[in-house]
């Protein structure tokens, strides 16, 4: 039997936009931080592990995205997302960033 982090990998993918606000208007997107890895979260997520989300949470490495970013996103429906789906959330980080930059 596979492990949550090989199954999880193989839902990894890049979505645009567009096909990411269903999901948003449904309030079930969450960003995850260039800092974090986006397997290691959704592991974390999927296996329960309360302490490290909220550790993340607390840090603001993991968040709902903002009006103004929402507002950004539907301005550039082109963007694209590394995307990885953990019921209920669907957990992005903006594909092409570089770690450390803003």
């Amino acid at each position: 039997m596979q492990d949550i982090r090989e199954q999880l990998a193989e839902n990894l993918d890049v979505a645009e936009w567009n096909w990411l606000v269903p999901h948003v208007k449904r309030d079930s997107v969450v960003i995850i931080d260039q800092k974090l890895d986006l397997l290691d979260v959704g592991v974390a997520i999927a296996s329960d592990n309360t302490s490290s989300v909220q550790d993340w949470i607390r840090q603001e490495l993991i968040y709902k995205p903002s009006a103004e970013q929402l507002s950004i996103w539907n301005g550039n429906d082109t963007t694209k997302f590394n995307a990885l789906i953990v019921q209920p959330f669907v957990l992005v980080q903006e594909y092409g960033e570089i770690q450390g930059e803003n």
